[in-house]
């Protein structure tokens, strides 16, 4: 027997339950992997929401931590039992003290990256991986705006930023958070709450605009994200933590400039093996020499059983950085 989150309906933090359950043995292509720490993302209140549907119901969910190999299945030949692993984006069921996850969904882990810093790191710092190098290629000196600087992505994003010499231009929600997002390597801070941001990037840029926008909020910030770019452009909006963008208007995009938008996931960049360690050796090798550093406050650690307190405490923005399970 284990213990494991399930729901059996969706909704809020409440409907998440703890439960026992007996593990499977892993299929010919899984890695059963016992659980050290296991990361806690937005994306998983969508899943628990209802917002991402699961195909049926009772649910488990997550689809990142990091742990120790313990069983391998007859078809797997770069994992052994032992290996220190890591995932972002395995099956939902992730929130549990094992899971099994397929080969091509885990990344060996450096001896060097704790288990806690990996699963507290390795789907943001993709995600970062993608936004930064392929749906649009950040240059040394060029000057970006990146909505929700101080959140788990954000805060990844400031420092990748700072390594690769590039002005990130962040919003927040309190002084708190302006100081985290400067300290971690933003270039300039706009607190959404008492500063007018599209009004700010104007004079930051010197009414040059940005050629970026990264919007993780979603609905609230669409407008004023559009508002902040140059004519041609990309508006990459790939979070909804406000509620997600609909009914786009395609003729706002031809006003404000021919602009264009893509909504991408982690999944449409790296789906593959070799794509995973492309992705997972440039994020491991900046945590490695202190580019990225991943503090995670204790406040922020939990253990598994408290899996709704958790949802509760990043859906009222209560939490910055990362926050953890602990099985």
């Amino acid at each position: 027997m284990a213990k494991r989150i399930e729901f059996s309906t969706t909704g809020s933090p409440e409907v998440l339950r703890y439960c026992d359950f007996v593990p499977v043995a892993p299929a010919p292509d899984e890695v059963q992997v016992e659980n050290k720490a296991i990361g806690i993302n937005y994306i998983d209140t969508y899943v628990r929401g209802g917002l991402y549907p699961t195909t049926s119901l009772p649910s488990g969910l997550g689809m990142e931590a990091a742990g120790i190999a313990t069983k391998v299945g007859a078809n797997v030949t770069s994992i052994k039992v032992g290996d220190r692993v890591a995932y972002a984006q395995s099956a939902v069921g992730a929130y549990s003290e094992v899971h099994n996850v397929q080969e091509h969904r885990l990344a060996l882990l450096p001896d060097s990256i704790s288990f806690e810093q990996a699963a507290a790191s390795l789907l943001k710092g993709l995600t970062v991986y993608y936004l930064f190098h392929q749906t649009y290629q950040i240059q040394k000196d060029e000057t970006f705006l990146f909505h929700a600087a101080a959140g788990g992505v954000g805060l990844i994003a400031c420092q990748w930023a700072k390594a690769l010499g590039a002005k990130l231009i962040g919003t927040v929600g309190s002084n708190e958070k302006a100081e985290l997002a400067k300290a971690a390597g933003a270039w300039q801070i706009i607190n959404y709450n008492h500063e007018n941001i599209v009004e700010r990037v104007l004079e930051i840029t010197g009414g040059g605009k940005v050629s970026v926008v990264y919007d993780s909020v979603g609905k609230a910030t669409w407008l004023d994200s559009l508002d902040c770019l140059k004519r041609r452009g990309l508006m990459v909006s790939f979070g909804n933590a406000s509620g997600p963008v609909t009914g786009v208007d395609l003729g706002l995009l031809n006003q404000k400039g021919s602009l264009f938008v893509t909504r991408p996931a982690v999944n449409g960049y790296i789906t593959t093996r070799e794509e995973l360690n492309e992705a997972s050796n440039a994020l491991f090798d900046l945590i490695a020499t202190g580019k990225i550093k991943i503090d995670i406050p204790e406040s922020q650690k939990f253990s598994l059983s408290e899996a709704a307190t958790a949802h509760q405490a990043l859906e009222s923005r209560l939490t910055h950085g990362s926050s953890l399970l602990i099985p």
